[in-house]
């Protein structure tokens, strides 16, 4: 991955953006897409839509929905003693909490915190098997009371306290790369689209609010744009360390590349163009089983007005939902190529209807068929 482009991934993490305050992180989309897109707007949700026009208007338009929003806490209580009391934004493991640093967001700006617990000197013997709830936890300001009450207000956001890091060999490491990869995603297609002379239809890169808490954000989205086609890009977990069981899991490695998923949350049609189109890219790719409704924008999106063909591409990502969230670089470079192909390859006698559509091999399918009907007379 080029440096510039490392650059934009690290900016986008280390934006705070947890579910319902994802302002500033669509102001960097905003502001990345502004000299690409022909068309920039945000809705009352705080979704961010960027629409690259497509060459010919009879070709199928293509939302691409990547959630910008991040895991986080939110100040419930503040003590006479000056500390913070916390409840969850989204899917938070309170195991992981105790001596955690935090940046607590406030009007006057961004406060460093420290989670606070009994240390291990002071739990009872049989306490400390247990995980401390979240309700047994606190933010430490190290402030005066009086000066914490000031500046912090109940339903302030809080954030974890850590960035961007690359380390190993081409792997990187940081908080919330569920899912500000995807939002990196999306501006990358964007841009590559841009620079080989735009798709045959409409691409629409949309960055969605609040799917930590139900997908709300691509509702809103999905119905507003009403795409043709849409791709929800997520991360999805890696099982390539120990612990994980493969069996249940499947087997999804960080490094081998993107994973397309398969289910009855995907449109099949969809699928099988992904497929096409990472085979034609040589970009080696990945399956994942899902036999249910996915926890991403596309069970959401799938379900929007009378239905949208939807497929699903993830990254392998390794320790989601804590502060080390671990990616390949080169997943993220290798889906950007494979997304894009998808949407050059979308013409305007594209069908997703299920068992109608298809992908053709070529121009001579059409004459191998006869040839094959008349040799069977």
């Amino acid at each position: 991955m080029k440096k510039k482009h490392v650059k934009f991934l690290k900016q986008l993490v280390e934006t705070p953006s947890p579910t319902g305050f994802e302002e500033p992180v669509a102001a960097l989309v905003r502001e990345r897409l502004a000299c690409v897109a022909d068309e920039i707007s945000t809705d009352t949700m705080g979704s961010v839509a960027a629409v690259l026009e497509g060459t010919d208007p009879a070709a199928p338009s293509l939302m691409l929905a990547a959630h910008m929003d991040e895991i986080g806490l939110m100040v419930t209580y503040i003590s006479d003693e000056g500390f913070l009391s916390v409840a969850s934004l989204g899917g938070v493991d309170a195991a992981i909490l105790p001596g955690m640093r935090v940046d607590v967001h406030t009007a006057a700006g961004s406060l460093r915190g420290i989670v606070g617990r009994k240390p291990i000197h002071l739990i009872e013997p049989d306490e400390r098997k247990n995980v401390t709830p979240l309700s047994g936890l606190v933010i430490d300001l190290g402030m005066k009371p009086k000066r914490v009450k000031k500046l912090v207000r109940v339903g302030d956001p809080i954030t974890f306290g850590v960035g961007f890091e690359r380390f190993g060999d081409g792997m990187a490491v940081s908080k919330c790369f569920d899912d500000k990869c995807g939002v990196w995603v999306a501006c990358r297609v964007m841009e590559k689209l841009a620079e080989a002379g735009r798709a045959a239809g409409d691409f629409i890169a949309v960055a969605t609010t609040q799917e930590e808490i139900g997908t709300r954000g691509a509702m809103t989205s999905a119905h507003a744009v009403n795409p043709d086609v849409a791709l929800a890009f997520d991360v999805t977990h890696a099982t390539d360390y120990p612990g994980i069981d493969k069996t249940k899991y499947g087997k999804i490695v960080c490094g081998a590349g993107p994973v397309i998923a398969r289910g009855p949350n995907i449109n099949p049609v969809v699928f099988e163009r992904l497929v096409a189109a990472a085979e034609a890219e040589g970009i080696p790719y990945q399956l994942e089983a899902e036999p249910s409704v996915t926890g991403t924008d596309a069970r959401a999106i799938q379900v929007t007005r009378a239905g949208i063909p939807t497929g699903l591409v993830s990254v392998p990502l390794r320790y989601m939902h804590t502060p080390t969230e671990v990616v390949a670089l080169a997943d993220l470079d290798a889906t950007v190529r494979l997304i894009a192909r998808f949407a050059a390859d979308l013409s305007a006698d594209a069908s997703f209807v299920p068992g109608l559509g298809g992908v053709s091999d070529g121009p001579d399918d059409a004459d191998a068929e006869a040839a094959d009907a008349a040799e069977e007379r």
